[in-house]
């Protein structure tokens, strides 16, 4: 059958297999809920009215609550111009798809009515065996943002708020170790006859890389650690600069520690819980006032000492040592946090359109599926099933079943 599309015609015999899918697949109206955070702590906003604003003209309604969207610099005004409907909080826990920023609290989860679509992030240690068996009792599915992996192994939303969080680490380290009532009362980067402060990074990925770059750019001196030989060879050849580099070697990481005025766990792979590199022994050699930046405090800290702290009270001594903890820095810059949220959020919504429920959703939807740690009330992850010890199914698994 011969059709028009633009300007051509064309055959539909002739498309190949994934375009007529693509053709033939319709669009349905999404009902997106988004509340204002809980945690006052939090200050991005999950999407912005330009998104916002395309979704509603594609046909979709979109109820926000008043205030959500007003630490990241948008006003209600802003979102009803888009399109959006200002909802209270009970309305919008009705939604059949809801997102956030930070995980669902316990009073947030009783809100909702079940069988719902929830995306928003995990931060695997703040979870607790009540809140993910009350989400499975309203037969949830939930999705967590730092676990979207497309085909390819890649997390847009990871890798923006680590290129976030790694210029926030350096910044935060300078604001911390130049304030003499905190720190040492001196600058990264040092000055004529004065030499520069000694900047260590536990890991080359993205948060790494940006952390690198913020701290040459204040003049520090660099050494950076990684297990993998390849991840040091290719921050080298991106920098383009001579550059301390070293695999994860223990006697190496305690004579570097010992000159140390900023440490920074920036690892990529954080799903091993048994992470420890920093032990206290090795901690209590890095000479006092110094400065740890934990950036993996939600998921698998590199450091013994660390302990999750929040933006209202961001930091705590031990050892002499000014921990900074902080599972969501990038909130530090909400705007353009949320910015680069809603950049990735965007397009995952535009492919939830084309799907009808939410079995298809988990099975065509690659970034969802691997997203996904409870699909209809079923638990999926097997992290959370062995840190609570319950049972959980495989999602590829489920998806195929169902």
């Amino acid at each position: 059958m011969s059709q028009t599309k633009g300007n051509y015609s064309f055959d539909e015999k002739l498309l190949p297999q994934a375009e007529m899918l693509e053709e033939k697949k319709s669009k349905r109206s999404l009902c997106i809920g988004i509340p204002k955070e809980t945690n006052k702590h939090e200050n991005r906003i999950i999407l912005t009215p330009q998104a916002v604003e395309q979704l509603c003209e594609d046909g979709h309604q979109i109820a926000i609550e008043s205030g959500a969207g007003i630490k990241s610099k948008w006003k209600d005004i802003d979102y009803t111009k888009a399109g959006a409907i200002i909802k209270s909080r009970s309305e919008i826990y009705k939604s059949e798809i809801i997102l956030k920023v930070s995980p669902f609290n316990e009073e947030e989860i009783k809100l909702l009515s079940g069988n719902q679509l929830l995306i928003s992030a995990l931060h695997f240690n703040t979870q607790t065996l009540q809140k993910i068996n009350k989400l499975k009792q309203k037969k949830i599915t939930a999705s967590a943002i730092e676990l979207m992996k497309d085909a390819n192994g890649y997390n847009s939303f990871i890798q923006t708020m680590n290129e976030i969080s790694g210029i926030m680490a350096v910044n935060t380290a300078n604001e911390l170790i130049s304030n003499s009532d905190i720190g040492k009362g001196i600058l990264l980067g040092g000055i004529t006859g004065i030499p520069a402060a000694k900047v260590i990074i536990i890991g080359a990925g993205t948060a790494g890389e940006y952390a690198a770059r913020t701290a040459i750019g204040f003049g520090a001196q660099v050494k950076i650690f990684d297990s993998s030989i390849h991840k040091l060879q290719n921050l080298k050849t991106k920098l383009g600069i001579q550059l301390f580099t070293s695999v994860l070697q223990k006697k190496v990481i305690i004579k570097a520690l010992k000159t140390a005025d900023v440490v920074i766990g920036a690892l990529e792979d954080t799903t091993d819980e048994n992470n420890i590199i920093i032990s206290e022994k090795m901690i209590s050699s890095i000479k006092k006032g110094s400065v740890i930046i934990d950036l993996n405090i939600d998921s698998a800290s590199c450091f013994a000492s660390s302990k999750i702290t929040n933006l209202g009270n961001p930091y705590f001594k031990k050892h002499d040592i000014i921990h900074y903890c902080v599972p969501n820095i990038a909130s530090k810059s909400p705007k353009t946090a949320s910015i680069a949220l809603s950049n990735s959020m965007f397009p995952i919504l535009k492919k939830i359109s084309y799907e009808k429920s939410t079995p298809n959703i988990i099975r065509n939807i690659v970034e969802i599926r691997n997203g996904t740690f409870i699909y209809e009330g079923i638990l999926t992850n097997e992290r959370l099933a062995k840190k609570f010890n319950i049972d959980y199914k495989d999602i590829d698994l489920l998806s195929a079943i169902f």
